[in-house]
């Protein structure tokens, strides 16, 4: 069990630590969490500049551990002002519209 708890500590402050490193890239970050079933938990960045990434924890509670840790201003959802934020780039458009037509990047 204790290995178990130090384990999960660990992954917690690596996750934070990478959320740092993300915030200092991006001028600050926000973010938010969103479950996505027996893969864990999705910590979504959006960064000052519009920059965004993400990162999965193996649990809500690491995910939740590791944004308190990096000191990251979480949001309930993922619209309104935190989805104005993001910025996109010529390849998220390319990508998503060779999804949306069948093209080669559909996969």
């Amino acid at each position: 069990m204790a290995d178990t708890t130090k384990q999960a500590e660990r992954t917690a402050a690596k996750l934070a630590r990478q959320i740092q490193a993300f915030a200092t890239k991006h001028g600050g970050a926000q973010g938010q969490l969103a479950y996505i079933g027996q893969a864990g938990t999705r910590i979504v960045l959006v960064g000052e500049d519009g920059g965004w990434g993400d990162l999965v924890a193996p649990t809500g509670q690491i995910a939740q551990d590791a944004a308190e840790r990096a000191g990251l201003t979480l949001h309930e959802s993922f619209d309104g002002e935190l989805a104005a934020k993001v910025r996109t780039g010529p390849y998220e458009w390319s990508r998503m519209a060779g999804i949306q037509i069948g093209g080669k990047t559909a996969g």
